[in-house]
């Protein structure tokens, strides 16, 4: 396995933001599952991901499929009293950083639970105003 990728399932689950942050290239794009946008940029993507660490409950890895620099990383977690199920995809840049993560989960109703805890952290993190114009 590739060695961010065995880091990753470390830090992730965890919304440990600054840890996640260094294995993270620069102009990393994201893919969230709430909504049709991307989130780009490092810092963007960190804090993102950190806020989601949070959300999460109970979260963990079941599968990890790929090779290379292609990844996919099925997990299970609850958002509030709603299970879930999802899966990361992942692209690694050549200098072994994630360049592209991309989220699908399911089932909708807990996508819609996600959508609303993850809108009520952000709305309140003064960081999010300058992020704002990271989403394309």
């Amino acid at each position: 396995m590739h060695p961010t990728i065995a880091r990753m399932q470390d830090v992730v689950a965890k919304g440990e933001e600054t840890a996640i942050a260094g294995l993270l290239a620069e102009d990393v794009r994201f893919m969230p599952p709430t909504y049709f946008a991307t989130w780009t940029g490092r810092d963007a993507v960190a804090a993102v991901l950190g806020h989601v660490g949070q959300v999460f409950r109970g979260f963990e890895y079941r599968r990890v499929m790929g090779d290379g620099n292609d990844w996919a990383l099925e997990f299970q977690c609850k958002v509030g009293d709603l299970d879930a199920v999802g899966v990361d995809l992942i692209t690694l840049n050549d200098a072994g950083l994630i360049q592209t993560f991309e989220v699908v989960m399911r089932p909708y109703k807990t996508v819609g639970a996600l959508r609303e805890a993850m809108n009520a952290r952000v709305s309140t993190d003064p960081r999010f105003l300058k992020f704002r114009n990271a989403l394309s």
